[in-house]
């Protein structure tokens, strides 16, 4: 399902995602492709590495989720060693690194969801493994009660919850955010990002990582959608609320991580209490605190994350095998 759509903004966000590919092909054996997705004229793109292993029935591809903002460059820490065992599929959401925006304005919910399901759709593998971190998290979570037939099992990386809200961590994430953007409008290299990207990393002056990580906030639409999505954590909580009520996980093997560290002890016990009811009673769910991580569970201790991911992905085998 690969798009031949070329907007006007199309060519410098291939660029993005040709400097992602890069950056993450140095580390990962077997090299990385890019993948597209035309979603009613848009592009949506992703990076996948790893591949068949030979089963008649192949193992359930797993796809990685960002968190708030975030896109497929977030799980450079994690992929290299997931590639090795299983296809990974690492995407950005619309208006997020090599992706296009939508026409309406701002991200939806229901629009992320419906990204996400055509993605899962599309790979023409079966259902997947959904790992998600953080507001990643949550969108695995809705797409598992929507469309529970995509779902083979679930990873929730420190994810959100729509009751932990407090006001002054909201406030403090929305002036990091600025901060974070508007050191990169004023480092912004202008319409030719991709040429200019391409030049610095073949001239030895910057690493592919470097120019990756410029590349995925060097477009104002890229920056605008941060802020975008940061606001719509929060907007969307009431219906958050409404779907937990109203659904459940499917019968898939589910894991939560939680991180120990970067919060007050006691907001980080309440975090993590809400995050532990999202598997309790669950018959194939389990909870696992990770010690000496923070938010970013995924960068600090990615054995852990790796090793989460493979159990399900494996347990995730073994029923689809029955």
């Amino acid at each position: 399902m690969r798009n031949t759509h070329s907007s006007p903004g199309a060519p410098g966000l291939r660029a993005v995602q040709d400097a992602v590919v890069r950056a993450l092909a140095e580390r990962t054996p077997g090299g990385v492709r890019p993948g597209e997705l035309d979603r009613d004229g848009r592009a949506l793109r992703w990076v996948e590495a790893g591949g068949d292993t030979g089963e008649e029935n192949g193992p359930a591809p797993v796809v990685l989720i960002a968190g708030c903002g975030g896109g497929a460059l977030d799980w450079a820490p994690v992929l290299p060693e997931l590639a090795r065992h299983r296809r990974v599929v690492a995407y950005d959401r619309a208006g997020l690194g090599a992706s296009e925006p939508r026409r309406a304005a701002g991200p939806d919910l229901d629009a992320q969801v419906a990204d996400l399901a055509a993605l899962v759709a599309g790979l023409d593998a079966g259902p997947a493994v959904l790992v998600g971190h953080s507001w990643g998290g949550q969108l695995a979570q809705l797409l598992a009660w929507q469309r529970p037939e995509l779902v083979a099992g679930l990873v929730l990386v420190d994810p959100a919850h729509e009751e932990f809200q407090p006001p002054l961590i909201r406030a403090a994430e929305t002036v990091l955010n600025r901060v974070w953007l508007l050191r990169a409008a004023l480092a912004e290299p202008g319409p030719a990002t991709g040429t200019a990207d391409a030049a610095t990393y073949a001239s030895g002056a910057a690493t592919a990582a470097e120019v990756a990580e410029a590349a995925v906030l060097a477009h104002r639409h890229q920056r605008r959608t941060v802020l975008d999505e940061t606001r719509l954590t929060a907007l969307a909580v009431p219906e958050l609320r409404r779907r937990r009520a109203a659904a459940r996980l499917p019968e898939v093997p589910v894991t939560v991580l939680s991180a120990t560290k970067g919060l007050p002890a006691a907001m980080r016990g309440r975090w993590t209490a809400m995050q532990s009811r999202i598997v309790a009673g669950h018959p194939r769910g389990q909870h696992v605190v990770v010690p000496g991580a923070g938010h970013a569970v995924h960068a600090d201790r990615p054995g852990a994350v790796v090793a989460a991911v493979l159990e399900v992905a494996e347990h995730a085998r073994r029923v689809r095998l029955r």
